[in-house]
This record gives C-alpha cells, sequence and structure tokens, in this order.
C-alpha cells in the first residue's frame, strides 16, 4: 500500500537515510501517482540529495495537483533559492505565505531572497567575469530534522530517455527540439525559470517523460515560448545575456562563453550547433525532420488548413494580397491567387449552394 511506503519513507528521513526515504517515496508514487503530498516530500527528499531540479519539478507536480499545498511552495522556493534562481523562488515563497501566514520560514527565506537578488544586482559586472556559487539558505523543515547533517549523494547511472533531444543556438536565443511524434498539446507541460526548463509529456496510460536542466545561463521566462508540432517540440529560449552557450545545460566546470556584441550580429551568421563525439550531420538530420512534417498525411480540415498554408507560404506579394483581400471581403467564402481579377473590386461572398450568407451584427 502507497500508505505504507509513505511511513517508511518518513521513519527513513528521520534517520538521514535520504536515498532510501526518495526510492520509497517514489514507489509510492507509482501506486497513487495523484498524491499530491508524496510528491512535496519528495520533492524534500531530493533537497537533502541536492536533486535540486528534480526537487523543483516534483514541487510543481505537488502545486498543480493542489494549489493549496504550502509546503511544496516552501520546496520549490528553497531548491531554487539552490540554483540561484531568485525570482522564481520569492513568487514561490510569497504564494506559500498567503496560504501559511503565520508560518516564519516562509519570511526567513523571502527575505533572504531579497538579500541575495540585491547582492547579485550589485555585483554584476563582477560576477559576470568570476561565477561563485550562492550562499547557502537553510530553512527548518516541517518534515525530517531541523538540524544539518553531512552526507554525500551517490552518483546514479542516468536511464536512457524516452525522447531524443538536440538543441542549436545563436547569441539572443537557444532552439531546444524534442523529437516526440503523434503528441497531442493537452498532454505537454513546459515551465520556464530565471535558468531551469521543466518539461513534462504525460499521455495517459504510459509512463510520464520529465526534463528538467538546470540551463547553462539565464534567460527572460516571459520571452521564452514553445510549440507542438507533428513530429517535434520545439522550444525557444530567450537569453537574458548576448553570449553562446556551449552546452545546454549547466555545470561548475564549463568553458568559457563566448560574448557577442549583440548590436553588431549579423543575423544571416548561422547557427552553432552542440559538440558531439559521434560527428552528426545536424543539417541533414534538420532536413530529414522537415521534409518528415512536409511528407505527412493528413485528413479533414488539418489537410485543407495545411495546403491553404503551403500556398500562402510559396506565394509572391500580390498572391498573398489577393488571397487575404478575398477572404475577408468575401467573410471566408472566396480565395484567390489572382489580384489583378480582385484589386480593383471588391470580393463578393459566394457561400455553398444551400447555403446563406448572413453578416456578423456588431
Amino acid at each position: 500500500m502507497a500508505s505504507d511506503l509513505e511511513k517508511r519513507a518518513k521513519e527513513a528521513f528521520f534517520e538521514d537515510e535520504f536515498e532510501v526515504a526518495l526510492d520509497l517515496y517514489s514507489r509510492a508514487l507509482e501506486l497513487d501517482p495523484k498524491n499530491a503530498d508524496l510528491y512535496a516530500d519528495r520533492a524534500q527528499a531530493n533537497i537533502k540529495l541536492k536533486n535540486f531540479a528534480e526537487a523543483v519539478a516534483d514541487a510543481n507536480r505537488a502545486i498543480e495537483l493542489d494549489p493549496s499545498l504550502s509546503k511544496a511552495y516552501l520546496r520549490k522556493g528553497t531548491a531554487c533559492i539552490k540554483l540561484e534562481e531568485h525570482q522564481t523562488a520569492k513568487a514561490a515563497l510569497e504564494a506559500g505565505s498567503s496560504l501559511a501566514p503565520g508560518d516564519s520560514r516562509f519570511v526567513q527565506l523571502i527575505k533572504e531572497c531579497n538579500e541575495l537578488m540585491a547582492e547579485e544586482t550589485h555585483n554584476l559586472p563582477e560576477k559576470a567575469i568570476h561565477e561563485t556559487p550562492p550562499s547557502a539558505v537553510t530553512p527548518s523543515e516541517d518534515v525530517g530534522p531541523n538540524h544539518d547533517t553531512s552526507y554525500q549523494s551517490t552518483v546514479v547511472e542516468p536511464s536512457k530517455p524516452k525522447y531524443r533531444h538536440d538543441f542549436y543556438n545563436t547569441s539572443t536565443e537557444l532552439v531546444l527540439t524534442i523529437f516526440a511524434k503523434g503528441i497531442l498539446a493537452k498532454c505537454v507541460t513546459v515551465d520556464f525559470g530565471e535558468q531551469i526548463l521543466s518539461v513534462s509529456i504525460d499521455i495517459p496510460g504510459e509512463e510520464a517523460y520529465h526534463f528538467q536542466p538546470r540551463l547553462f545561463g539565464k534567460i527572460i521566462p516571459e520571452k521564452c515560448k514553445y510549440q507542438v508540432l507533428s513530429s517535434k517540440i520545439e522550444i525557444r529560449l530567450f537569453k537574458a545575456e548576448a553570449i553562446i552557450w556551449t552546452s545546454l545545460e549547466f555545470s561548475k566546470v564549463k568553458a568559457l562563453p563566448q560574448k557577442i556584441n549583440a548590436s553588431a550580429a549579423v543575423k544571416s551568421q548561422r547557427p552553432s550547433y552542440p559538440s558531439s563525439k559521434s560527428n552528426k550531420d545536424w543539417d541533414k538530420l534538420e532536413a530529414q525532420v522537415k521534409k518528415e512534417e512536409k511528407e505527412e498525411k493528413l485528413d479533414g480540415d488539418a489537410a485543407l488548413n495545411k495546403m491553404f498554408h503551403d500556398i500562402y507560404r510559396d506565394a509572391d506579394e500580390d498572391m498573398r494580397r489577393a488571397m487575404t483581400k478575398s477572404f475577408v471581403e468575401s467573410n471566408g467564402t472566396v480565395l484567390s491567387t489572382n489580384w489583378k481579377e480582385v484589386g480593383s473590386k471588391k470580393v463578393e461572398g459566394s457561400p455553398p449552394d444551400g447555403m446563406e450568407l448572413k453578416k456578423w451584427e456588431y
């Protein structure tokens, strides 16, 4: 039973056996995947094991399942502080504080966030040259002992990911592609943090896919976006600083990124691709994906929309003007590509046989 595993996980946590607790919480979640408390408590075990990105993912899932669970916001805030995600941490802590106004831990951590953000702003030029880890913040917890313990995290061999991903980047943007075919948009969740990305693909009846990298550099979340296509998920990350990332994920030992003068950057410059031991032809790979999208068989409205999209994409300026003018003036009943024919007159509506054209009343 999930409750038995949860009880054993709590006991292991109290005994400072964090890896055992993590395993037991994971087994409990397999039996009870909609239990927000289990996700929040597993997030705490991940924090103790310094798995901060995983802790944020667990806290996000707990909040999604139960938005009123204050300890989930505490877990997220704590993990984000460790990841130097100070703005994201503060937002989570303020949300949690509104749910538990008498909990002094939220007040203390929000104060820590403000101090770290002020220090970060004050030392910004120096920090760009000498990257140093943030000062440690150790809040008291509502699950487990209140004292710090020394421990070492065990290196676990990562399992093979369900979906393959690749990326390329320019000085201002990174494009991440997850090659997942036939995924419905409603099954995909993407969250953007200051320096963390969280991607979840949850298909009913299948094991959920989670990808939560701590990014090489900081991004501007409100400018980032993603699109679910027929053969892939394309995620565009807008960089906070104009540099070329040498990798997707953060590493304490990493090559110094190359700073770019954004005003002098040439827009036609080819994007840089990640290094690879296998010497893959990334241009060929991208062309193959585009070919698959082009040759994909669609039915009904999707096929019709794709045909119109292809015609408009390959059309010259006069054809596009003709298509737009005829479609708008005819209330969507006529689509012409002949500008000489429609450019000098108003295009009247032409409803299908047996139907009547009516104008909308505003």
